[in-house]
Order: C-alpha cells, then sequence, then structure tokens
C-alpha cells in the first residue's frame, strides 16, 4: 500500500509517495546492489509542488544498501565489531553506564542527537538523557547548524522560527536577498519560489562564490555579490548605514515596533559604503544600490543561511541582517519579511523539545523555574530531578575522556569524526571515552570507532512528526517493515531505561509520544498542544505556535513580536578586534559547504551509486590564477593544510571562486574531511563553530612514481 510521506533529507521536506515493489525482496544480477523496496514519486506540497531533486528521486536505494545494519555490533578484544544479540548488547551497555555513572557521577555520561531525529525521538532523547541518566551534558548537531539564527531570533523577536511565514509567500516577491545560502544546490524546489523575483530582475545572492543559486541572476535576473569570506557583517553594517544616511528608514515601524534605534543609528554611522568597500571588496556603488533596491517599497525580503551564520560572529551577523530587515519594516509587513533557512530535515523540532543542552521542551529555558516545574509534572517527577544546564556541543567533545568530563557518549543521528570542526581533536576526544554507543543504520565512520553500535530504522520505516523550515508540523509514514534486525530508537531507550531502573515513563509508541510532547510544549514558545495526529492525517496545515482549543501561526508578527511589550529589538553590533586572524600572503580561506549530490557528512548519500557516481570524492576550488602561481594544475593532487591538519584531494580550477579563497565541500571522511581544517573557535553567544573562514595552504601534491 502506498504512503504518503516526505524525503527524508532537508528541511523543505518535500513531499512523496512511497509505494512498495514487486521486487522488495529480490536482488538484480549477481555484484549489483538490491533492487528499491519501493518506488518513489513527487507529491503535490507547498515547499516542493511535486518536485524533487536528485537526493529525493534516489532516496529509496538507500533502504536497499548493501552496507545497511541488521544487528547490533559489539567490539570485541582482539578489537573487531561482531555481531551479538539485542539483549546483549542492550546489557553490557546498561551495566557500562551504571558503572561509569557510579564512579564518576551521572555527567560523566553524555548525549549527542541530531537534527534528523523525528520529534518523538528527539523529545524522548531529551527526558531520556536528564531522568534515565541523570545527566545535563546532552547537546545536538544544530549546534552547528541553526544555533547562531536562533539566537540573533530569540534577542531580536523572542522567538526563533527559522521562516516565520509559509515559502510560498515567497512567489510573488519583487526583491529577495539572500545572504550565504546555496539554495540551488542544497534544496534545489526551493528555487521555484524565486521566480518573482528573477522576473523583476531583484535577487540579490551574497556568497564569496558563483554557486548555482548565484548563476539564477544571470541575464539582467538580479545580481550576485561575492564578499571577502567572513566579511558579510561589515557588508551588512554598510547596508544599514545607508538605509539611514539616505532617509530609507520605515520610521513609523521603527517608532511603533522596535526599540534601539538610537544606538544602532551610531554603531552603523562608521561603515559608509567606501570603507565597507575597502574591506569586504563589494564596490561601494554596489552597496549603495542594494540598499536602495531593498527600501523601494515592494515586496520584499531577507533571508540568511549558514554561510553568514557559520562564523565566531555568526550571531551578530544574523542581527545585523534582522536590523537591516527591521529598519525596512519588512517582518510581519505583508508580502515582505525577514527569515533563515533551516538545513536539516528536521532542524526546526528538532531544537524545539530538549536536545539542546539549555533548553526543555516547548523552547523552554532550562534555567526557569516555571519552565522546569511545568515539565516535572508531565515527566511525573520533582523539578529537582531534573538537571540544569550543560555544556553545548563543541565543549561537551572537548570534555571527552577528560578525568572530569564526559567518559561514556551516545550518539543518535550523527557522524561526528565528519561533521564537527577540528576532527582530529574530535578524533583524540573519542580515543580516550571508555564507552561509546552509536545509533546508525551504516556504519558511519563515527559508528566504525563504537564500542556498540545499535541500528535503527530508516525514514520509510518509521512513524513519527518532523517540523520543517517554516514551522510547518508534518507526518512521516511508514512505507514497509523494518529489516528483522533493526529497532526503533524510542524502543531502545525503554528498554535502556528500563535496565537503568528508571521509573519514568518511556512509551515506545510515536503518537503516545507526541501526546506527551504536546503537554510537555504547551504554553511554551513553541507550544504543539493543539496538535495531534488526526489533525496532521487530515491534511490541514500547522504550524506553530499552535495553543490547544486555537488555530495554527502560519505567519508570525502581524500585530505584535513575541518580547512582552511586543517590540522587536534592534540590537547594535560591531565587528569584534581579533575575532579572526588575517591571511599572510601564502595563506587562502577555507570555504567550506554542500555539492547537489550530497547532504551533511554523506553518509546517506555516499551508499547511493548515482550519486557517489557523480561526486566521488572531495575536489579543492581554487581560482585559475591562484593556481597558476601556486604550480597546480586541473585534476592535480593538492594539500590543504593548516596547525589542524591536512586534506588530501584533487584541484578543481574554477573563476567561480575568489582568487583569495579555496572551496571544500564537507560530505567525505578520513584525509578528505574538511573539517579536518576548521577551527572549533566559536561564537560568544551561539557556540556556533568557525565553519567558514578558516585560514590553509594550498600545495602541489606530487604523487608517489610520478614526476616533481
Amino acid at each position: 500500500m502506498a504512503a504518503e510521506t516526505h524525503c527524508p533529507y532537508c528541511a523543505l521536506q518535500c513531499a512523496m509517495t512511497l509505494t512498495p515493489t514487486d521486487a522488495a525482496s529480490a536482488t538484480v544480477a549477481t555484484g549489483a546492489a538490491p533492487a528499491a523496496p519501493v518506488t518513489v514519486a513527487g507529491r503535490d506540497f507547498p515547499t516542493n509542488r511535486g518536485g524533487l531533486c536528485k537526493k529525493g528521486w534516489t532516496s529509496a536505494e538507500l533502504l536497499a544498501a548493501p552496507s545497511r545494519l541488521t544487528a547490533p555490533l559489539v567490539r570485541d578484544a582482539d578489537g573487531a565489531l561482531r555481531e551479538t544479540t539485542w539483549d546483549a548488547a542492550l546489557d553490557l551497555v546498561a551495566d557500562r553506564l551504571r558503572d561509569i555513572r557510579s564512579q564518576h557521577g551521572a555527567d560523566a555520561v553524555g548525549v549527542f542527537g541530531g537534527g534528523g531525529l523525528t520529534n518523538e525521538k528527539a523529545y524522548l532523547l531529551g527526558k531520556f538523557a536528564r531522568l534515565a541518566l541523570g545527566t545535563s551534558r546532552i547537546d545536538y548537531n544544530g549546534r552547528y547548524c541553526m544555533s547562531s539564527a536562533a539566537a540573533a531570533g530569540n534577542r531580536a523577536f523572542g522567538i526563533d522560527r527559522g521562516l516565520p511565514f509559509p515559502l510560498t509567500d515567497l512567489d510573488d516577491a519583487e526583491t529577495i536577498l539572500l545572504l550565504g545560502t546555496n539554495v540551488a544546490e542544497t534544496m534545489p524546489p526551493f528555487i521555484g519560489h524565486l521566480s518573482g523575483a528573477q522576473a523583476a530582475g531583484g535577487l540579490v545572492v551574497v556568497d564569496p562564490r558563483r554557486t548555482a543559486t548565484a548563476r539564477l541572476v544571470d541575464d539582467g535576473q538580479g545580481l550576485h555579490v561575492q564578499p571577502a569570506p567572513g566579511t558579510d557583517l561589515m557588508l551588512l553594517l554598510g547596508l544599514a548605514h545607508v538605509v539611514i544616511a539616505e532617509r530609507l528608514v520605515d520610521d513609523a515601524y521603527v517608532a511603533g515596533r522596535t526599540t534601539g534605534f538610537a544606538a544602532l543609528r551610531r554603531s552603523v554611522a562608521q561603515w559608509w559604503p567606501e570603507r565597507v568597500q575597502s574591506v569586504t571588496g563589494v564596490p561601494a556603488a554596489t552597496v549603495r544600490a542594494i540598499a536602495r533596491r531593498l527600501a523601494s517599497g515592494g515586496r520584499t525580503y531577507i533571508l540568511t543561511g549558514r554561510g553568514v551564520e557559520q562564523h565566531v560572529d555568526g550571531t551578530d551577523t544574523a542581527t545585523a541582517a534582522i536590523n537591516l530587515a527591521l529598519l525596512l519594516g519588512l517582518p510581519g509587513r505583508p508580502g515582505s519579511g525577514y527569515g533563515t533557512l533551516t538545513g536539516q530535515g528536521n532542524g526546526q523540532g528538532g531544537r524545539e523539545h530538549g536536545q539542546k543542552c539549555d533548553q526543555l521542551p516547548g523552547y523552554r529555558k532550562i534555567t526557569d523555574p516555571a519552565a522546569r516545574a511545568h515539565v516535572a509534572r508531565v515527566w511525573g517527577v520533582d523539578a529537582s530531578e531534573i538537571p540544569g544546564p550543560g555544556l553545548p556541543a563543541i565543549e561537551l567533545l572537548g570534555s571527552l575522556g577528560r578525568p572530569d568530563g564526559v567518559r561514556a557518549l551516545l550518539v543518535h543521528g550523527s557522524n561526528l569524526v565528519v561533521s564537527s570542526p577540528n576532527v582530529a581533536e574530535v578524533r583524540r576526544g573519542i580515543e580516550r571515552l571508555e564507552l561509546l554507543v552509536v545509533c546508525d543504520f551504516v556504519l558511519s565512520e563515527t559508528a566504525a570507532l563504537a564500542d556498540v553500535v545499535l541500528p535503527v530504522l530508516q525514514w520509510a520505516e518509521e512513524e513519527g512528526t518532523m517540523t520543517n523550515l517554516e514551522g510547518r508540523v508534518i507526518r512521516r509514514r511508514p512505507a514497509l517493515a523494518p529489516p528483522a534486525g533493526a529497532r526503533d530508537e524510542l524502543w531502545i531507550l525503554h528498554e535502556l531505561a528500563m535496565r537503568l531502573g528508571s521509573t519514568a515513563d518511556f512509551d515506545t509508541d510515536p503518537e503516545a509520544v507526541f501526546e506527551e510532547l504536546r503537554l510537555a510544549s504547551e504554553g511554551g514558545i513553541a507550544d504543539y498542544s493543539g496538535i495531534d495526529y488526526a489533525l496532521l492525517d487530515s491534511g490541514a496545515e500547522a504550524f506553530w505556535p499552535f495553543p490547544r482549543g486555537g488555530t495554527g501561526s502560519p505567519r508570525l508578527f502581524a500585530e505584535r513580536f513575541h518580547h512582552d511589550d511586543g517590540l522587536a529589538r534592534l540590537v547594535a553590533v560591531a565587528p569584534r578586534t581579533g575575532a579572526r586572524p588575517a591571511p599572510s600572503p601564502d595563506e587562502l580561506t577555507l570555504v567550506t559547504g554542500r555539492l547537489l549530490e550530497h547532504y551533511q557528512s554523506g553518509a546517506q548519500t555516499r551508499r547511493v551509486p548515482e550519486l557517489l557516481g557523480a561526486q566521488p570524492d572531495a575536489r579543492a576550488a581554487i581560482h585559475p590564477a591562484t593556481a597558476a602561481r601556486l604550480g597546480i594544475a586541473d585534476d592535480e593532487p593538492v594539500e590543504v593544510r593548516n596547525e589542524r591538519g591536512t586534506v588530501r584531494c584533487r584541484a578543481r580550477l574554477t573563476t567561480d571562486i575568489r582568487p583569495d579563497a579555496v572551496f571544500l565541500p564537507f560530505h567525505y571522511g578520513d584525509e578528505q574531511a574538511a573539517n579536518l581544517l576548521t577551527s572549533d573557535a566559536v561564537d560568544p553567544i551561539s557556540s556556533m563553530p568557525e565553519f567558514k573562514a578558516n585560514l590553509v595552504r594550498v600545495t602541489r601534491l606530487v604523487e608517489t612514481g610520478a614526476e616533481s
């Protein structure tokens, strides 16, 4: 029977229909991969309108991947991972966790979650960490994705929802400013929503690379701006300067709906366009032209992505983009707005219900006594039993194996040794652990290092809900039965909690877990209490906040913002001296990012033959002029290195990159892991690592047996 569900990849959550095939258990010719057990068809849905990208169309192939895990693995005395029974694996994990907690305390156990988990799994994982394990040491890979945008949104608006309006609102836009996002490759169906701005010549793309998204402005359909990497904050300050200096501010909006204008005006006074040009490389005339276009009075949107947020000043950069939007009166104005593009499939829902080290369900602060009391009532415990705030991801990983740090780590939905910054240091931390337990459906690079690997379900085999980049809650429905040896993570958490002697309830039924999530979120910022499976099954739209007995909120900010006084905050920000070192003459700035064919750490897409065949390995994109100076030819092997590590790959010469930069995709592991080179320095507000502006040297690599 066909199942209506959604794509397993990005936060568009494109709708698809999965139909089981007669060849579900058959294999093709010897040596070939098993036949896909379902066929994929695009389904009409506001984000994708029936379309899918390469990843979506090929997603069924992963269900039949030969590398699929179907039995628990335990590392034996010889260091090899061997299959075992579920009882043996879970008993071992529970025994080791008890011993470590007994010797070193509850915070010696850590949990690392993921932005691809369903809402139900994310919620129960947070509850499991705090009640069954008693630890505060939980965080998730969304810290690498949305933390700066979330921090900026919370302090400006009092709420963090990626898009505070439906994606279809963009269709009629006349001007869209895209900052640091390559939607044409990361979420291709998105570009259908840019056609109005393209036709009006108002699509403005800010990116140091000439990406597929930047090429959308060819033929006079907009403008591509290539600032020096790491200078987005200064560009945004310059745009705000022009808006104020040329009296383009929406004065009535700023006076009636915001606070902080005087301080903001003083803070941007020193960022006149010519100074911005000297720092960013963007011509002063272009800075003025962009500001005037944004203030032209038409339907205008400002959208940010990871390219401007994954920095040590990412929160301030996202804040500067929000300030610009508020000066122009965009948020809450019909036909206009500001938003940030969530990347991971459940990046929005995954950060709302308890995976973050400082939050409880409903986007509640874990330090708030009222929030703690509410969640404690739902959980049936005393509020004192809920630990306080823990450590954000980089601090958590930095504590691995330390005397007073985390000695056992449970990983759910994350590939740490590919996706984390300063990967070599993360690997060293993992080697110091007394216990590493990884839940995954393939042997990812992180799972390959584990003491215990627990095989879990894939998206087409599980029931649950997801929350997409619009704040729209949607249903994930199973299309086929999982392999006999794989288990749902709700079941795994239940079994471990029982073995650890927890008296809290850990239900294994997704709908029952969602019902509990509804209660726990009720009254919080991310209130899901008015949503249930019956509502979602009816096809009704469900945008949070959706209070019990009320309606959903597809568009926020029409009348007020979510601070107590209803006003948005204009927050003065400025570049921090010494935030990042200046490059020496022989250094380039490393920019990392995605490819069309791959997703995140590549643990899934590198197992799909068509996708891997199209992009089998990492390539370092270098400008031809830079390559000539360095004596590098196209397709030659190179080393990209700094004090943290070395990446070995081949060069790809292209004028799409600035001469002072080099681009590496982050989808590959081992010696091609781009994050061997990235810094674990973090934004002081969001704890977002510096992924996008690290200094490296690139040299030609002489292969063994080759002439120098």
